[in-house]
Order: C-alpha cells, then structure tokens, then sequence
C-alpha cells in the first residue's frame, strides 16, 4: 500500500483511540457521577454536555474519523491483496457501524428526547431514569468499537 493510506490508516487509529477514550470515560464515570445527582442537576448537566461537545474538536475528530473510515474501507476493497487491507476494512467497518451508526440512530435520539424535557419536571425525571440505562448500554457499544477499531487499524499498520 502506499504511503498516503498508511497515514489515513494511522489517523484513523488516532481518531479511533480518542473517541474511545472519551466515550470510556464517559461508560466508566462521567454518566456514574451525574446518576448520583438529583434529576433536575444530571439532565441539566448531560443537556449542557450535549450541546458543549458540538461545539468542541470532538466533533472534528468523530466525523472526520468516520470520512476517513469510509474512503479507508473503499480503499481497502480495492486493494485486497495488500497486506492489511483486511484489517483496514474491519477497522472502518468497526468504527462506522459501531460507533458512527451507533451513535445517530440510538444515541442522538435519546440525547434529542433528553434535551427536550425541562430538567425540574416529571416527564424529565421519567425521561433521565430511562436515558441513564439506555445511553450508558450503547455508549459501552461505541466504546468497545472504537477500541476494536484502534486495534484493528493498528494491526493494518503493522502489516505494512
């Protein structure tokens, strides 16, 4: 393979390690500690945090993680007798399904149900109380695969 997709790949491991380093932390203690708060304190929290971390580098590195992925597993189909290209594609398949999917279509729509109920009401209690057992199961999902898609991209770059 070349050098352009070695770096590509190296980026994407980069990109991948991040990410599960911020959704571990938030699986580990982050969703831990805003549980041991009263309702109205942990969804006013989690409401700023949700609208704080569009506006950070995160989003930079999530999205430009899975545009790499993307053209990594395209590439990857088109040079399947290079070594690592299988490990490239099970990388950029990890992260986009397990993390990028993932993410918009069970983790935003409860983030967006989240963010629709006002923190001080019974319907935002009733909403937390789900939202804290739901979010945190498919946060693990996205951390497990952005650490198998790190690993993955690491092992492609080894077999260079």
């Amino acid at each position: 393979m070349n050098s352009f997709l070695y770096y590509l790949t190296y980026g994407s491991a980069l990109g991948s390690g991040l990410i599960a380093g911020i959704f571990f932390a938030f699986s580990t203690f982050v969703m831990k500690a805003l549980a041991k708060l009263p309702a109205e304190q942990g969804i006013a929290a989690m409401q700023s945090i949700n609208t704080t971390i569009l506006q950070t580098l995160f989003g930079l590195v999530f999205m430009g993680t899975a545009l790499i992925s993307v053209f990594l597993g395209v590439a990857a189909w088109f040079n399947w007798s290079s070594p690592g290209a299988l490990y490239m594609l099970i990388g950029s398949l990890l992260y986009l399904l397990g993390c990028f999917l993932v993410t918009g279509i069970l983790n935003v729509p409860l983030n967006d149900a989240l963010a629709a109920v006002k923190p001080e009401s019974s319907e935002g209690a009733r909403v937390w109380a789900g939202y804290l057992s739901d979010w945190v199961v498919w946060n693990h999902v996205r951390t497990i695969a952005s650490l198998a898609a790190l690993v993955s991209f690491i092992i492609a770059i080894r077999k260079w």
